[in-house]
């Protein structure tokens, strides 16, 4: 190992005390969010507006009743996964990378990496154009000025000022925001239901529907928005103040993602049934006919995407950047959003594009459940909940190099998933945590990794 390498995970070994835009994967030391302000946060982070795309995806499959137990059900199972995988996080205070290298290996991590970082940047492009094109939209009826990649442009770089103010400004932003957020969904909900509430009545309540695999596909897919959140919840989960117990981690957790997720996936649902168009700003255009108030509701689109990206789709793939390459985390957050440009944003909001985000957020849940798993055993049931801080910044201790039995055990869950490709996420976890287990506790090569 080079000596700027020993020095780097040296510096990352010294316990963190944090200082605006100033984050980093050394154990976190000071606290910022208490209760209330985490359940906030997480509020405010979980307004993706691909959430309205996943409810226009099951039209025609799920009648209204089957819809929404769907969305409910999948934000549970998200409340429990996050509390599950967010424990080592907020027992020790170390982010999902550090956390991920008694499994996989300091070489290792980055498969988990780059499985976290891809997704977060692809939502992180396609929710800046759905927020240029509501400002470009409320720029375009109040002042006559219509461009969007102007307005694109500017919005990224917006964001890209407020990532790098670190946790601080994250922990603000959200909090500030999830009052507007609240009750703009409600309001949005409501003229949904106003407009087109006759003609809907009949059809989404009297079809037939499916109670089987389409059904519980679609808890996957409402999950799967959120899968990549419950791999590196501890990149959050160690900023959270010590006193939660793991059933009260698991209640914030899923009412704070709920709310959000049953109003913008119904509404989806219901607008899309309706007229048949799946572009969220579209969707808005329909269901408000009322000029100030679609204004409103315009911005508070926009609003909502600084909120999610700035929170889900920012610091994960920094911190991905910042343990690959020893990266600053400014220069991190820049360079991860420079990258959300190249993510063809344009192509991911058109009416046709629905089921491809369907088949996207079952291709990534393919992989994310493994790896999911692979962490919940290694911590729960390898290491008892006890981790040694000591050989997670070694570089050159038994960590060293990659845990093969980490490698094959998501290979073995990617390939059940894709076996059942509408439940990937589902279908993964058991082989991959039954090979995870037995490989470990019985394969010599993983000798090193168990001590």
């Amino acid at each position: 190992m080079s000596l700027s390498t020993s020095r780097s995970h040296a510096d990352d070994s010294a316990h963190h005390t944090k200082g605006a835009g100033h984050e980093s994967l050394a154990p976190q030391q000071t606290r910022i969010m208490g209760r209330g302000s985490y359940l906030l946060a997480w509020f405010g982070g979980c307004v993706s507006i691909g959430t309205f795309t996943m409810g226009s995806s099951v039209v025609g499959t799920l009648n209204l009743l089957q819809a929404t137990l769907a969305i409910a059900i999948g934000c549970f199972v998200i409340g429990i996964a996050l509390a599950l995988n967010g424990a080592a996080g907020y027992k020790y205070g170390i982010p999902f990378m550090v956390q991920a290298r008694s499994a996989f290996g300091f070489s290792g991590t980055r498969l988990p990496g780059l499985v976290r970082a891809v997704p977060a940047i692809v939502w992180y492009g396609f929710q800046s154009w759905i927020g240029a094109g509501a400002l470009n939209m409320v720029s375009a009826t109040l002042f006559g000025f219509d461009n969007l990649i102007f307005f694109f442009v500017a919005f990224q770089f917006l964001q890209i000022g407020l990532s790098v103010l670190g946790f601080q400004g994250i922990k603000w932003l959200e909090n500030i925001g999830s009052g507007f957020i609240l009750a703009s969904l409600v309001y949005m909900f409501y003229s949904t239901v106003q407009r087109y509430g006759d003609e809907l009545s009949a059809s989404m309540l009297t079809m037939d529907g499916s109670w089987g695999l389409p059904f519980w596909g679609a808890t996957m897919l409402f999950l799967g928005i959120y899968s990549t959140m419950m791999l590196n919840v501890s990149d959050y989960s160690r900023e959270h103040k010590e006193g939660s117990g793991p059933g009260l981690l698991t209640t914030l957790y899923a009412m704070s993602i709920l709310p959000c997720t049953l109003f913008m996936g119904l509404i989806g649902y219901m607008v899309s049934e309706a007229t048949g168009v799946a572009d969220p700003i579209q969707v808005f255009a329909n269901a408000v006919d009322n000029t100030p108030l679609l204004m409103t509701t315009l911005l508070f689109i926009a609003f909502a995407q600084v909120t999610t990206n700035v929170l889900n789709n920012v610091v994960p793939p920094t911190y991905v950047l910042m343990d690959a390459f020893k990266l600053k985390y400014r220069t991190a957050t820049v360079i991860v959003g420079l990258l959300a440009f190249a993510t063809f944003p344009w192509e991911l909001v058109k009416d046709e594009s629905a089921t491809g985000l369907q088949i996207f957020v079952q291709t990534y849940s393919a992989f994310l459940g493994p790896i999911f798993t692979v962490l919940v055993v290694d911590y729960y049931l390898i290491r008892r909940r006890t981790l040694d801080l000591g050989k997670l910044y070694d570089a050159q201790g038994p960590y060293r190099g990659i845990n093969y039995a980490a490698l094959i055990a998501t290979a073995v869950g990617v390939i059940a998933a894709f076996s059942v490709s509408t439940v990937s996420w589902y279908a993964s976890l058991i082989p991959a945590g039954l090979t995870y287990f037995l490989l470990m506790k019985h394969w010599g090569p993983c000798q090193r990794f168990r001590d």
